[in-house]
């Protein structure tokens, strides 16, 4: 048995998760990272699909662990390469998938919807589905056997032992696995750098009311859209202290709504009101839910905070709390949210200074206890960063997994599952695939890196006209120039240089205009360089008489 990973590991995010056995492809996960600063214009990250771009007629099914983005936003895109994809998860987290479809225009008709407890075969892979708790209802953990071993997959997980929909991490079934033997234990590794064990979610329940009690005016509470056992929360607090409640942000008004019609959300009557209808109630009898807690641009806190929401107008004395944690590479992003927020005389409420978050992820008492329950031959850490999942192979060590049987893998590394042994056997590319509005996959790096340039540096043309003929400069060079506070004139001093470069290289015989334009751009960079300590980019454009 043969698995690769496609994303997930090295980055909070673009979980996937290939394994193959006689031929087939069983798919684990397909996720989305969301960009961070030095990915200017990129809207979405995508997981590997090259690895497997010639062979997704080989997939027999793509089993989904739960609704988060970062484990189901990528699918969509993987299904316009092949439509038919068996789709294998929960009745919510399918549920939140097909809301996703109708956005891309899309219908997948091939289902299975599995819970807790489950077994099923698919192709050549026996799966069983194991209960865990997350910060989503219905996620799951999947073992996945055939006559080459078995594999158990944690998913994201947790082991809150009061959960608020009363569904515990099945460590029964983690048990009954080990003593048949897992040969490889995947483990969700995001926490694993934190001791002890996560916060329940029901602590959270006295700082919201906390925050209720002292606010006079209207509370504002950012989450993650799929984050429905949060929004319970602030549901039960909103009713507690006769507030009401409204959803603000397309997908949390999606995903609120999609949970509540399955039953995963409890909405006492006449609690909810649509936004037009916000002014018609004094401040203090309002709770917006919105989206925006990772600082993203256009959602509807980051409007907010910069006076550009339509509706909502945020007053001094406003209340808004940060009810989630704070995702790796988004902290400018937030921070400038909160100083926007702040500015307008609100009071930010954050995991900080209050106990508005916990997470939903195990940490690493949890890890040690599932390690020590599950006894697996052979572990691979996953869905974290490098140092989470140097933490996690750590643990593992410690409860007696021998380190040469811990696979410390990066994306596309393959491991060989054979005869109860793990290994490292070589590599896929599994790089990035950036997805800019209705481009995927189109933008490298070097356009990323020019970007990049042309944002922090600025850019800069030049114009020559020359006549190879006399050797002489006969028109310009016309310098323009962005992005530089000086103006165009700073450049005076080096046209005279562009001239003498260019009639330099035409009397040594140079009259390929490529090669000309390289002695301007030369030219050019060295002068800014030692002149105004820039690299901007900078675009030659030679026009030969």
């Amino acid at each position: 048995m043969r698995v690769t990973p496609l994303g997930g590991l090295g980055d909070i995010g673009r979980n996937m998760t290939v394994v193959e056995h006689h031929g087939q492809l069983l798919i684990v996960d397909c996720g989305v990272l969301f960009p961070e600063d030095d990915h200017p214009g990129v809207d979405l990250i995508l997981p590997g699909f090259g690895a497997i771009a010639d062979r997704l007629d080989d997939v027999v099914g793509l089993v989904l662990t739960h609704g988060h983005e970062d484990h189901i936003g990528a699918v969509p895109y993987l299904l316009k390469q092949r439509p038919d994809i068996p789709l294998i998860g929960s009745r919510l987290t399918l549920a939140l998938l097909r809301e996703k479809f109708k956005e891309h225009r899309l219908r997948n008709t091939v289902e299975l919807v599995v819970s807790d407890g489950e077994q099923t075969q698919v192709g050549a892979f026996d799966l069983e589905f194991v209960a865990v708790n997350h910060s989503i209802p219905d996620a799951l953990a999947v073992a996945i056997s055939t006559e080459a071993g078995r594999i158990l997959h944690t998913g994201d997980f947790k082991m809150d032992q009061l959960p608020l929909d009363g569904r515990l991490t099945d460590l029964r079934a983690f048990a009954r696995l080990g003593e048949a033997g897992v040969d490889l234990f995947l483990v969700d590794s995001t926490n694993a750098e934190v001791p002890g064990f996560t916060t329940p979610e029901r602590d959270i329940a006295p700082a919201l009311d906390r925050v209720f009690d002292r606010s006079k005016q209207r509370v504002i509470v950012a989450c993650f859209a799929s984050h429905v056992h949060r929004v319970q929360q602030v549901l039960d607090s909103a009713v507690a202290h006769g507030r009401k409640v409204v959803y603000v942000g397309r997908s949390m008004v999606r995903n609120m709504g999609v949970a509540r019609d399955l039953g995963y959300l409890k909405v006492p009557a006449n609690t909810l009101i649509e936004m037009r209808d916000i002014e018609k109630f004094q401040p203090q009898d309002v709770v917006i839910v919105c989206t925006g807690s990772q600082g993203e641009p256009m959602s509807a806190l980051s409007r907010m905070a910069a006076s550009e929401h339509p509706v909502i107008d945020l007053k001094p004395n406003d209340t808004v709390v940060l009810a989630s944690s704070l995702i790796p590479g988004n902290e400018n992003s937030v921070y400038r949210v909160i100083n926007g927020l702040t500015r307008l005389g609100a009071k930010v409420v954050h995991k900080g200074n209050a106990l508005v978050h916990v997470s939903g992820h195990a940490s690493a008492g949890e890890l040690l206890y599932c390690y020590n329950i599950v006894k697996p031959r052979n572990v691979m850490p996953v869905h974290g960063e490098a140092r989470h999942l140097v933490a996690n192979a750590d643990l593992a060590v410690q409860t007696g997994v021998p380190r040469k049987r811990t696979i410390l893998a990066e994306d596309g590394t393959v491991v060989d599952l054979h005869r109860g042994k793990a290994s490292v056997v070589g590599k896929v590319d599994a790089a990035y695939i950036f997805v800019d509005g209705a481009t995927v996959g189109d933008i490298s790096e070097a356009a990323l890196t020019d970007r990049r340039i042309l944002g922090e540096e600025g850019f800069v043309s030049i114009v020559a006209v020359v006549d190879t003929r006399t050797g002489k400069v006969v028109s310009g060079p016309d310098i323009h120039a962005r992005g530089f506070v000086e103006g165009d004139t700073v450049f005076d001093p080096v046209r005279p240089q562009i001239v003498t470069a260019l009639e330099a290289a035409l009397a040594d015989g140079t009259d390929d205009t490529y090669q000309l334009q390289q002695v301007i751009r030369r030219r050019m960079g060295r002068w800014v360089n030692d002149t105004l300590r820039r690299r901007p980019m900078i675009v030659p454009v030679v026009i030969q008489t």
